[in-house]
C-alpha cells in the first residue's frame, strides 16, 4: 500500500470514530435520523461531485445511477444495523465487533471469489481480528443471559453489511471508474429516497429527531462522506483486501472515545481487545 492511500485510509478511520460517536449520542426515530444524515450528505456532496465530473469528464450515466443505487440499499441496511445496535448495547461493543468482522469477511469474499491470494502473515492477521473481538466481548458473552449478547448480534450483523458495501464499492470505483464523489453522492441520493415513504409514515417524527439531533446530523452528513470518500479514492489503486482491514483501525479511536464520553465499562479489556485487533489490521495491511 503506498503511503498516500495508507495516509488517507488512516484520516478516514479517525473521521468514522468520530462521526460513530455522534451517532451513538443521536435521540429518536432511527429511521427519521438515518434519513436526515443521508439526505443532509447527499445535499452536500452533489454539488462537488457534479463539479468534479464537469472538469474530468461523465462516466455512463445508466451505470453510475444503478451502481448508486446498488451501493445505497446496502448503506441503508449497514445504517440500520448500525443504529438500532448503538440504541441496545454498548458501542464499546457494537462498534469493534462491527469493524472487525467487516473486513475479515471482505477478504474471504477477496479470496474466495476476487482471486486475491494474501500470505500467512494476512491470514494470521484475521485470525488476531476474532481474537480482538472474544476479548472485547469477554468470557461473559458465554453466558446465555448476558446482556452483550445483543451488542456481538448488531455488530456482526453490521460487519457483514461493512463487508458487501465494501465489496460493491471497490468494484465500481476500481473496476467500473466511477468518480468516487459524484457516485457516493448519489448513493447518498438513494438512499434518501428507498427510506422516505418509511419517513413519510413517521413524518411525525422529523421535527422532535432535528430539534434533538441537528447537531449529530450535521456532523455525520460532513464527516462520513469525507470518511468514505477517502476510501474510495484509496480503493482506486489499493487492493479492497489490503483497504478494507487498515480503515478499521478508528477501532481503538472508537474503544477510547466510548470509554472516556459514556464511560461504558471494562475501559482495559475493551481497549487491550481493540489494540489486538489493530495488530491484525496491520498485520493484513503490511503483508
Amino acid at each position: 500500500m503506498s503511503g498516500t492511500a495508507l495516509g488517507m485510509v488512516l484520516l478516514a478511520a479517525v473521521l468514522h470514530a468520530i462521526w460513530n460517536i455522534a451517532a451513538k449520542s443521536a435521540k429518536g426515530d432511527a429511521t427519521t435520523f438515518v434519513w436526515l444524515y443521508s439526505t443532509v450528505g447527499a445535499l452536500i456532496c452533489l454539488p462537488i461531485g457534479i463539479i468534479d465530473v464537469a472538469r474530468n469528464g461523465a462516466p455512463p450515466l445508466l451505470g453510475l445511477l444503478g451502481a448508486a443505487a446498488v451501493s445505497g440499499a446496502l448503506h441503508i441496511v449497514y445504517s440500520m444495523f448500525l443504529q438500532t445496535g448503538y440504541r441496545k448495547a454498548d458501542l464499546g461493543v457494537v462498534y469493534p465487533v462491527a469493524r472487525g468482522v467487516g473486513p475479515l469477511l471482505t477478504i474471504l469474499v477477496a479470496v474466495a471469489f476476487l482471486g486475491e491470494r494474501p500470505g500467512g502473515i494476512a491470514l494470521a492477521g484475521g485470525l488476531l481480528i476474532i481474537g480482538g473481538i472474544l476479548v472485547v466481548t469477554g468470557r461473559e458473552l458465554f453466558r446465555p443471559a448476558f446482556g452483550l449478547t445483543t451488542g456481538l448480534r448488531y455488530g456482526a450483523a453490521t460487519g457483514a453489511a461493512i463487508a458487501g458495501y465494501t465489496l460493491w464499492d471497490s468494484y465500481a470505483v476500481g473496476d467500473a471508474n466511477l468518480p468516487p464523489i459524484l457516485y457516493f453522492g448519489l448513493s447518498a441520493l438513494a438512499q434518501s429516497l428507498f427510506m422516505l415513504p418509511w419517513v413519510i409514515r413517521k413524518r411525525g417524527h422529523l421535527g422532535p429527531v432535528w430539534a434533538s439531533n441537528w447537531l449529530q446530523v450535521l456532523l455525520i452528513a460532513v464527516l462520513s462522506p469525507a470518511a468514505y470518500i477517502l476510501v474510495l479514492y484509496a480503493l482506486t489503486t489499493t487492493s479492497v483486501a489490503l483497504v478494507a482491514p487498515v480503515r478499521e483501525s478508528s477501532i481503538i479511536v472508537g474503544a477510547l472515545l466510548a470509554w472516556w464520553i459514556f464511560k461504558e465499562p471494562h475501559p482495559a479489556r475493551r481497549i487491550l481487545g481493540a489494540v489486538v485487533v489493530a495488530v491484525g489490521i496491520a498485520a493484513v495491511a503490511l503483508s
